[in-house]
């Protein structure tokens, strides 16, 4: 278990039976272990592609796992634009997403102000339990807190319905 009584996140997605949503609200992120990445995008443009590369190997196993259960994965990222740095190379890294079985939209921010959105990134796993992450005003881990309130599940499970609907999925967008 986690901080605030969650599971850590491997045991969340786990959990999953039917689907994993993850809402992603902010344009900058700066958390340590992407940070040799990010800076090698910045210099040279450059991003790794691999799903078996050691940079993924935290996040590949994870994915396959769930999909091979039947478990529908979809993010959807809202940005402002133009986009930052940080969101171009998000976008740069999204192919390995897509390749191995989550699905992707964006929704540029001035389409999304008459959505109620919940103030942070989440994930849903089966419109039963929500996984809030916080962050710094820098994009650095924060914490995060665990729910299953039904209000709130309601909010979440809404905000990413309607981002979804008008998102644009990733191989249309552009940065």
């Amino acid at each position: 278990m986690s901080q605030n009584g969650a599971p850590d996140f491997a045991e969340l997605l786990r959990s999953a039976r039917h689907t994993a949503v993850h809402l992603e609200l902010r344009d900058i992120y700066d958390v340590g272990d992407e940070t040799g990445s990010f800076d090698r995008f910045l210099r040279t443009g450059a991003v790794d592609l691999d799903p078996e590369s050691a940079q993924w190997q935290g996040w590949t196993p994870l994915v396959r796992e769930a999909i091979g259960r039947g478990v529908v994965m979809r993010r959807a990222r809202i940005v402002s634009t133009p986009v930052t740095d940080y969101i171009r190379y998000e976008h740069a890294m999204t192919p390995v997403n897509v390749a191995i079985g989550e699905q992707v939209r964006w929704l540029p921010r001035d389409r999304a102000s008459d959505i109620a959105l919940p103030g942070n990134d989440l994930w849903l796993i089966d419109d039963r339990l929500v996984l809030f992450h916080f962050f710094t005003g820098v994009g650095d881990w924060a914490g995060h807190e665990f729910t299953e309130d039904p209000a709130v599940v309601k909010l979440c499970a809404s905000a990413f319905e309607t981002v979804w609907e008008r998102g644009t999925p990733h191989g249309e967008f552009t940065v």
